[in-house]
This record gives structure tokens, sequence and C-alpha cells, in this order.
């Protein structure tokens, strides 16, 4: 396994070999397409531990087909990828040394008029590492480490804009996440607590199974042709679906006196939140944009039996993109607001762990070195602080770092060679980690 690494850069050669072979499209639309990637990696911290590291080679293989329809008024696409991940160090991890994924993405956009417009996305995904299972990467994911099982994600987004004046116009926009984790099937005992396969302590499926819908609607206002400001709300709903036990404290009753305990279950952290901020988009010129959005958010978590509360927090949404030669761009952002949280210990008094309240720095990069020479960047800063129970005002921060090189061979080849990095460094004792991921492979499309 080792010399696939050299293997694969003669893949690469031996397609450079093919580019008479398979000359260009002939000219006319084209409706679907396939493609498929194959690379040898390297992973040191596959089971992405604090304190044992353990390294493999392996083989990743993601094959890929979609469609494109473009119609008159219309635009649909579907895209289907699968992945294959072989570690030649697991023996007998997760069922065996695989993994499989699958994502499906579904676009739709259509213009009824000149005065509506409409768009649906949706997602879905069944996976292990964080980027997959997170909606996107500007997102705050309350998972910054590899899930083991088939878990599966999808979101969807339903929006409608409206043109009512030359001045004046709304966006509508729903949203839904669906979360779903294999480790699941807590039970507790009042001998030995909470309990799920043969280890201690909530299953995922309990402390992050869940359900999420948002609607939001925005007025925007055209002060300018190139300055946009708008005010907008948004209600979401935050719903726990595991229905498991995921904590308990031992309760004094006075009378007559004695603990018992109270266990708390996944439902308990249902919560609902109301957002209200306002916006500007700014175009400086047709290569350099910003958007701000800031407000602040409502939290209340109405279903916890004991504690339930109600909280303000910042809501912050910045963006920035420049495109400095053709093809060449970098964007900046920064968001913050609260999210679902993976931890749900209690503290003396009975409070659990209700929600985090994260803050993510991004930063993509794309630069074409040469003709056929891409380089892309992306880095990702999460800090999230959880709010009460065992763990209140700790916080853990996320890095991420992607590198990319990619070559360009013809019309259907390319190679690349890539760098992931991950760093978690937590005041949660043995939740920290780094991972180093480095690949090699081709890719061939059609």
């Amino acid at each position: 396994m080792k010399n696939f690494f050299i293997s694969a850069g003669l893949v690469a050669l031996g397609a450079a070999a093919c580019e008479s072979a398979l000359a260009d499209d002939a000219t006319g639309p084209k409706y679907w397409s396939v493609g498929a990637t194959l690379r040898g990696f390297y992973d040191d911290n596959y089971a992405v531990s604090g304190s044992t590291k353990k390294g493999s080679f392996g083989l990743e293989f993601l094959p890929t087909i979609s469609t494109h329809v473009p119609l008159q008024q219309t635009d649909l696409g579907l895209r289907y990828t699968y992945g294959l991940y072989y570690y030649e160090d697991r023996d007998n991890v997760n069922g065996g040394p695989v993994d499989q994924t699958h994502q499906v993405d579904l676009w739709l956009d259509h213009a009824f008029n000149e005065r509506w417009h409409g768009r649906a996305t949706d997602t879905f995904v069944s996976a292990q590492e964080p980027e997959l299972l997170a909606p996107a990467p500007t997102a705050a994911t309350p998972t910054p480490y590899r899930v083991n099982g088939d878990n599966i994600a999808n979101y969807a987004t339903l929006t409608l804009d409206t043109t009512w004046t030359r001045l004046l116009s709304t966006t509508l926009t729903y949203n839904n996440g669906f979360y779903n984790y294999q480790n699941s099937g807590a039970v507790f005992n009042n001998a030995t607590g909470i309990t799920t396969g043969p280890t201690s302590g909530a299953s995922l499926e309990g402390e992050l199974g869940r359900d999420e819908e948002s609607g939001s609607l925005d007025l925007n206002w055209n002060v300018l042709p190139e300055t946009v400001a708008y005010v907008g709300y948004q209600v979401a709903w935050e719903d726990y679906i595991g229905n498991e036990p995921i904590s308990f404290f031992n309760e004094l009753y006075p009378t007559p006196p004695i603990h018992r305990p109270f266990v708390y279950h996944s439902s308990d952290r249902n919560n609902v939140t109301q957002t209200g901020y306002l916006g500007l988009s700014q175009t400086f010129s047709p290569d350099l944009s910003a958007n701000i959005k800031v407000g602040a958010s409502y939290v209340d978590v109405y279903a916890d039996p004991k504690f339930p509360t109600t909280t303000w927090t910042p809501y912050v949404d910045l963006s920035a993109s420049y495109v400095y030669l053709p093809g060449d761009y970098v964007q900046l952002g920064f968001t913050h607001e609260t999210g679902a949280s993976d931890q749900v210990s209690t503290d003396s008094s009975g409070h659990i762990t209700q929600f985090s309240e994260s803050s993510v720095v991004y930063l993509n990069v794309t630069y074409n070195i040469t003709a056929k020479l891409l380089a892309t960047g992306i880095g990702r800063v999460q800090i999230s602080s959880y709010n009460g129970g065992a763990v209140n005002n700790d916080t853990t921060t996320d890095y991420g770092l992607g590198l990319n090189l990619s070559y360009q061979i013809n019309h259907h080849f390319s190679t690349d060679l890539g760098y992931n990095y991950d760093n978690v460094v937590s005041d949660l004792v043995g939740y920290g980690y780094s991972r180093n991921r480095v690949y090699l492979g081709v890719t061939a499309t059609y």
C-alpha cells in the first residue's frame, strides 16, 4: 500500500498518453457527466484519538454521476457521489477496514416571471467525517471528530425572491436539517447509570439526533444600484428525536430524605430560537463584494423539565469575496450563532448542557498558477462555548486546513496532491486531538 503513491503517479502519466485518444467533446449541449477519482492517502490518526494515535495508508475511490438540464426558465440538476475508503491498518473497526459514503445533491432554479424567482436545493449525506456531515463549511458543527457508522444528514432549502417595486423586494426562506446517527440504543439502569452498547454514557443519536427547521423573511431595499439594505426575522425550531436517556443526577427528595436519580431524555433539550437582524450587501466593483448581517437571537429552551431558560445571544454573518484575476478569488467570512451540542453532562445542581454558542472564521483561496495548474486552500477555525451543565462556559477550538494542487492533463484527466490538517483544542478532558492527512490521485471525467 505504501507504493500506491508511486502507482497513482504512474496512472496520471498513463492518462496523459491517452490525450490524443480522447478529443474534446463536440460542440452542443451536454446534459450529463460521469467521473471518478482514485487516490492513495496516509492518515496519521484515523481513529481520531488524542492519546493513542494510529496511522494507516489507504485507498480512496470516488465515482460521480450527474445531470444538468438548463431550460428557458428552469435550471435542474442532480448529482450522486459514492465514496469507498480502505484503511490498511484497520483490522476490525466499524465492521472492517472499509468505510462507505453516499452524497446526493439536487437543485432546482425557476423563474416564474420577471418578478417571482424560486430556488430549491437538497443534499443527502451518509458519512463519517465532520466536513461531510456539516451543512456547509461556514456553519458550526457539534461534532469536530470522525463518527463511526452510517450516519445520515439531510439539508433542504426553499427560497422565494419577489420584486414588488423597483426599490423593494422580499426573500422568503425555509430550511430543514435532519440528523440521524447509527450509534444508538442507550438505556438507563439504577445500578450502572446510562449505558449504550459495551460502553457507558449517552449515544450519539440520543445526544444529537434531531430535526431542525427554520423560516425567515427579509425585506430588501435597493438603496443604490450597488447597495442593498435589508431587515429580517427568523424563527428556528430544534427538536431532538433520539428518544433516549442522555444524562441524570441524584435528586434529593426531602420527605422522606432520599436521593433518587432524575433522568434527562433527548427531547428535554428541544428549543426555539427567534432572531432579528439588519443587513447590507455592497458590490464595490464587478470583482469585489461584501455582505454584513448582524442582530440578536432569543433562545428559549422550553422543554428542560428542571431548568427551562431563555437567553439572548449575538448573531453575526459577515462575508467578502474578491476575484483578483479571472478564475482566481479569495473569500473571507465570519459567523456567530447558537447550535446543537454533543455535551450532555449535568452539574451538581442538575443543570444540563442545553446548547453551544459558536464562532466560525473561514478563508477560501483559489489561484491558477498556470493555465493547467490550480492551487486551492481552505482554512477554518471554530470556537464553541457550552451553555449549562458541568461544562458550562468551557470552550473547544477546532482548527482545520486543506491544501490542494490540481494539474489538468487534458479535457478528461487531472491529477491532484493534497494535505488536510485538523487540530481540536478543548477544556474538556480527552476531547482534543490532532490529525494529518496527505493524498495523491487521479481524476477522470467525461
